[in-house]
């Protein structure tokens, strides 16, 4: 007999975290107020906004913290 597998991203991931939440850790501190997170069970990403609130991360938001790192980095050098 063959044995029936799940694919990991119908049940593994996006079920579970519409019906219990995600679980959102850390991956990139952009400033200290500025943040990118990922959901460790279904990987998807989020950042801040301006009002402190999550939002999904597209490309343009990845390029403006990567703004935002740089911009920070040389008002905030190193000692």
């Amino acid at each position: 007999m063959k044995s029936i597998t799940y694919s990991e991203n119908i049940f593994g991931g996006k079920v579970l975290c519409s019906i219990f939440g995600h679980k959102f850790r850390t991956t990139k501190h952009i400033t200290q107020h500025f943040r990118e997170f990922e959901c460790s069970v279904c990987h998807l990403e989020k950042t801040n906004d301006t009002a402190g609130h999550l939002i999904s991360l597209t490309k343009q938001h990845k390029e403006i913290n990567e703004t935002l790192i740089n911009l920070y980095q040389r008002r905030h050098p190193a000692l």
